[in-house]
């Protein structure tokens, strides 16, 4: 009999959340790492996440693999939100609108970095503003609805250790 072949849903996601319940994490960790990781994920500065997930997850002893995964998970969602939070920072402190266009961008930071950030600076921050406004909120609702998920999983999982 050849073994059930499994989707990338499990075999990237749910595989991994039972793997970790078997070693003995909490569904509460496990929970919260996915808040952290698709939180920090959706950070509107393009190639931070990795380092603000460290930075994160280190001292909040945040389950590693589990903040990872789903902070690449949230990959997509960064760049269908970062203009977003862009252009609700401009209206939030009332800035005037910049230009975003992608390719000439990056074409225009490897040319000339100082007037980039100069440029976009500002708005950027002005971004991270309002993603600070939201990250909480959203942190809370992923927590609160992923925990009786994972805890539905973890009374699935019959090799997870007895908790004290």
């Amino acid at each position: 009999m050849t073994p059930k072949k499994t989707g990338p849903w499990r075999r990237w996601v749910v595989n991994p959340i039972m793997q970790q319940l078997t070693q003995g994490t909490t569904p509460a960790k496990i929970s919260q790492a996915i808040a952290y990781g698709i939180t920090l994920g959706i950070f509107p500065i393009i190639g931070s996440n990795t380092l603000l997930t460290l930075l994160a997850g280190v001292p909040l002893k945040l389950n590693q693999p589990i903040l990872q995964a789903f902070k690449t998970l949230a990959y997509p969602l960064q760049w269908a939100l970062i203009l977003g939070f862009y252009r609700a920072g401009e209206w939030l402190f009332n800035a005037p609108h910049v230009s975003i266009h992608i390719p000439s961008m990056i074409e225009r930071f490897f040319a000339e970095p100082i007037p980039f950030f100069k440029d976009y600076g500002m708005t950027a921050l002005y971004g991270i503003a309002v993603w600070c406004l939201v990250a909480p909120v959203l942190m809370a609702v992923i927590y609160f609805s992923s925990k009786p998920l994972i805890e539905h999983l973890a009374t699935r999982n019959p090799l997870r250790p007895s908790t004290p």
